[in-house]
């Protein structure tokens, strides 16, 4: 499964009417951190079956303004389209399975 690209127009069907968890990447271009996590994702997206989405805060500030993210990389897992859970910042692997209940 490869990583899916959200935006405004899309993040309603991909995000909140998804029956299965996924877990939103808020990044930017311009974020070094954000560089360092992505691949982190790629492998937990591959190794664990999470649907994982990236959106670009720079292209898509009102949904970054609608959950409150003040900070790139911010990481939101929803759950039958609503938040249930927060990470903030990069973090190494094994850290974030464990946050995400994917241990």
């Amino acid at each position: 499964m490869k990583m899916i690209t959200l935006t405004t127009d899309n993040y309603e069907e991909q995000v909140l009417k998804n029956d299965k968890p996924v877990l939103v990447e808020f990044w930017a271009e311009w974020c070094g951190p954000c560089r360092m996590v992505g691949p982190v994702l790629e492998q937990i997206e591959a190794e664990h079956g999470l649907t994982i989405g990236k959106l670009n805060t720079d292209e898509n500030p009102e949904i970054m303004a609608r959950y409150g993210v003040m900070a790139v990389p911010t990481m939101l897992l929803f759950e039958n389209g609503e938040p249930v859970k927060q990470i903030i910042g990069a973090k190494p692997k094994r850290m974030l399975v464990s946050e995400l209940g994917l241990a």
